[in-house]
């Protein structure tokens, strides 16, 4: 039996052993060759030999359990034997050539012999391993960053491979005040601290959701105590003036979640009418005509009686005069019909270039025209929605709205007396400053190349589509940090690093939207990127209190736009280059979809889990 020997495995499953110390061990502590060793400690390790091969396993439960010995002899008194068990985690492996590997890749057999740890195990799992002056480090192999010290072994510090610990997901949970966004600051500052065999970070795109607006000061510094890495990082910070997202920007889905129309009758209006604000505003002649007005047109078509005897004129014509005005119009005809000629040139045709029209024939040739053209500007109305088109949104609740309800099938006022309640919420909307601004609502024209320069706004490389000519919302924000003196200076010609998002200020009820939007367009953007480019244009998401927009329930009968979003970047982001960090205070609920992504985590303190009483 091995010197280092303090106990065997009775038990495993697939990620823990059950471990019975020997029963000649009185203490916590066994003597070594080198030292004193300790064993059954909290949080300590303990080493499994397989072969060549070493398992370290964490101490996570130590137990005492009193054995009965009964004799044959009943009327014999036996004492109690106690014996002590360890339930340790198998976290690693440590290679026949010393090198640390995490997972485990070869699991113990019962009655496999249990060691303590050493300090050379130590060495190998904290890769403590003293490196020559003239050897460089290997970034690809070693763990090189160190963001802390471990406390169950305080001469040894814990050091990450950024490259593996940001090319996954990560999460830091803890309770309100356990040090979660001090964790993650200072993690991202050991980034840019660190010397990497004398060169630094250069093409990091870390974009903060800063909830509680705390990490400017992080990155920025105070006038009398600035970032020393302030050059380097560039920081970009977002505000209430800065974060303007252009509500052009958002699909059907994003409108459905923020307006609430009902599933029935509001949402299928408000679909169209969307699809007829941005057809009307990428087309001059948009060829759309009111449902009475067909339906007038059909009459005629279908009985030649019926137009004889409620229409007829002597000349058995409308005649138009050389100035395209309609002599003769049948007082008949209802005032909805009235503007014959404006109808006439919205379905096409030419009546500045004749005299004389024979109604019957004429409605005949256009309105086989109208219906091809109908067909298409259905077609091309559909294909709008999700398009990131601008429109006037205000014309949409005055004017598209009502034209989605002539063209809708049954009557019309009982639409419009159910759509009143969604005109009202979009009037509310347009009228509230505080929802308004964020998302342009009252914007009255496009922003030129706008999606171009709102993911570039965003990612941090707003420098390589600036120019000094530009007058849009996000330029004259760049050109007012370009302006600004000491440690909120930006640098011109030269990405941001980190790029802080200040929504501290945003209403509740826009919070998930924008987030939401946000991260929609960082990943169709990425997503569209050639595969020869993905992996060039790395990128972390961090969410700071992450459950507020990527709950586990939903708030209502809706599902959060935004936890849709960063489900779908949880799942799919890393092969484009997107990685998440998500940091919250009630994992519980947080998205269980998004936490079972992660592949790293950082626990601070929690509170108890809840316990049922017993009676």
């Amino acid at each position: 039996m091995s010197e280092r020997s303090i106990g065997k495995v009775i038990s495993v499953d697939s990620f823990r052993a059950y471990i019975r110390l020997d029963d000649d061990l009185k203490s916590l502590y066994k003597s070594g060759y080198e030292d004193i060793f300790e064993v059954a400690r909290i949080n300590s390790y303990v080493i499994i030999p397989i072969g060549s091969d070493k398992i370290v396993a964490m101490v996570t439960s130590v137990r005492s359990i009193d054995e009965t010995e009964i004799g044959k002899n009943k009327e014999a008194i036996f004492l109690t034997k106690s014996a002590r068990y360890l339930v340790a985690t198998m976290i690693g492996t440590i290679e026949n050539s010393g090198k640390y590997i995490q997972g485990v890749y070869n699991y113990p057999i019962l009655d496999n012999p249990v060691w303590y740890v050493t300090s050379q195990d130590l060495d190998n799992i904290f890769d403590q391993k003293k490196k020559q002056d003239s050897e460089k480090i290997n970034f690809d192999d070693d763990y090189y960053l160190p963001i802390g010290t471990s406390p169950s072994f305080p001469d040894y510090k814990i050091k990450i491979n950024p490259d593996k610990f940001f090319g996954k997901h990560a999460a830091i949970l803890g309770n309100t005040g356990s040090g979660k966004s001090c964790t993650f600051a200072s993690i991202i500052q050991s980034m840019f601290d660190f010397d990497y065999n004398g060169k630094k970070l250069k093409n990091a795109h870390i974009i903060i959701f800063d909830t509680n607006g705390e990490y400017k000061q992080a990155f920025q510094g105070t006038k009398e105590n600035p970032y020393k890495n302030l050059e380097l990082v560039n920081p970009f910070h977002i505000d209430k003036d800065g974060l303007k997202v252009p509500f052009w920007f958002m699909n059907f889905d994003d409108f459905d979640f923020l307006f609430r129309p009902s599933e029935l009758t509001q949402a299928p209006i408000l679909k169209t009418a969307i699809g007829y604000s941005k057809s009307k505003s990428d087309s001059t002649n948009p060829n759309i005509i009111s449902k009475h007005y067909e339906r007038f047109i059909t009459s005629i078509l279908e009985s030649d009686d019926l137009f004889m005897k409620k229409y007829h004129k002597p000349s058995s014509s409308w005649v138009i005069n050389p100035s395209n005005e309609i002599v003769e119009l049948s007082n008949e005809i209802p005032a909805q019909f009235s503007d014959i000629k404006s109808q006439l040139t919205l379905l096409g045709l030419e009546v500045n270039k004749i005299k004389e029209i024979k109604i019957k024939e004429s409605l005949e040739t256009f309105y086989l025209e109208y219906l091809t053209q109908k067909e298409q500007n259905k077609k091309t109305v559909s294909e709008s929605i999700d398009h990131p088109k601008y429109f006037d949104f205000s014309e949409l609740i005055a004017n598209s709205i009502n034209q989605a309800i002539d063209d809708s099938e049954g009557s019309s006022q009982k639409v419009r007396e159910h759509l009143s309640t969604l005109k009202m919420r979009l009037h509310s909307y347009l009228s509230d400053e505080r929802i308004s601004n964020p998302l342009l609502l009252s914007q009255k024209e496009d922003i030129e190349s706008g999606l171009a320069k709102f993911i570039a706004f965003i990612v941090g490389d707003f420098c390589k589509v600036f120019k000094t000519t530009d007058a849009d919302i996000l330029s004259e924000y760049h050109k007012k940090q370009l302006s600004k003196v000491e440690c909120e200076k930006l640098e011109s010609n030269k990405p941001s690093q980190v790029t802080i998002i200040d929504m501290s200020l945003l209403p509740f009820e826009v919070l998930e939207t924008i987030t939401g939007l946000i991260g929609r367009l960082i990943l169709d953007f990425t997503s569209r990127l050639p595969e020869s480019d993905r992996g060039k244009l790395p990128m972390v998401i961090a969410l700071e209190e992450a459950q507020n927009y990527i709950p586990e329930k939903n708030r209502g009968d809706r599902e959060s736009i935004a936890k849709k979003v960063f489900e779908r970047i949880a799942r799919e982001g890393r092969k484009y280059g997107i990685s998440l960090l998500v940091s919250s205070q009630r994992p519980s609920e947080l998205s269980k979809t998004v936490l079972s992504q992660c592949n790293s985590f950082i626990i601070h303190r929690l509170p108890k889990p809840r316990r049922p009483k017993i009676c």
